[in-house]
């Protein structure tokens, strides 16, 4: 056999070897994020919504590259008022909800700097204003959303992490999100 093959051998075994720290260990944890809300309609109209998100979840870590997340948070978000919406001073987006769900994550293997994706299913209770030249909705109670985040996963055991949360709602016609920073703290050592 010639060098090359070692050499992709133990280039192979470097990276493989390394890659199982994707998220942390199996096991459980709680992530607690906090960030910068917006609420922004379907429509392509410069208006949106901006305000405070907390989110907490339980992660339950199944291996290095997959975890399920149950989770709870809140959107509070409120009109933008600013020069560039002079001219829709009659429209508005906002969220004020309670985000209840679950949702995956697959993150890729990459020691200290993991990028992840997540999604799933939950529901959002509270109040939703979307009015816009082409929708007016005005809905409290209960609707449901899909979450769909990206981000990196932070630090030698990835403990912190830095992404974007979008939750659709299809109902209101407005989507509701934030850049969030999150910490995780392990259940079991």
């Amino acid at each position: 056999m010639n060098s090359n093959f070692y050499k992709i051998v133990v280039i192979f075994t470097i990276f493989f070897s390394s890659a199982i720290n994707a998220q942390q260990k199996t096991g459980k944890y709680i992530k607690a994020s906090i960030g910068y809300g917006i609420s922004v309609p379907y429509d392509e109209v410069d208006i949106s919504g901006s305000g405070f998100y907390v989110q907490g979840e339980y992660v339950i870590t199944m291996s290095k590259w997959f975890s399920a997340r149950p989770y709870a948070g809140i959107i509070i978000t409120s009109e933008d008022k600013n020069e560039n919406q002079q001219n829709l001073l009659n429209y508005k987006v906002t969220s004020k909800a309670l985000l209840l769900g679950g949702k995956a994550r697959i993150c890729a293997p990459i020691p200290y700097f993991a990028p992840y994706l997540e999604t799933g299913l939950g529901i959002s209770a509270g109040a939703f204003e979307t009015i816009t030249p082409s929708t007016n909705s005005n809905k409290n109670g209960i609707i449901m959303h899909i979450p769909l985040s990206i981000g990196l996963a932070l630090g030698k055991k990835h403990k912190i992490d830095f992404g974007f949360t979008y939750y659709y709602h299809p109902s209101v016609k407005q989507f509701s999100g934030a850049t969030a920073l999150g910490i995780s703290f392990p259940l079991n050592d």
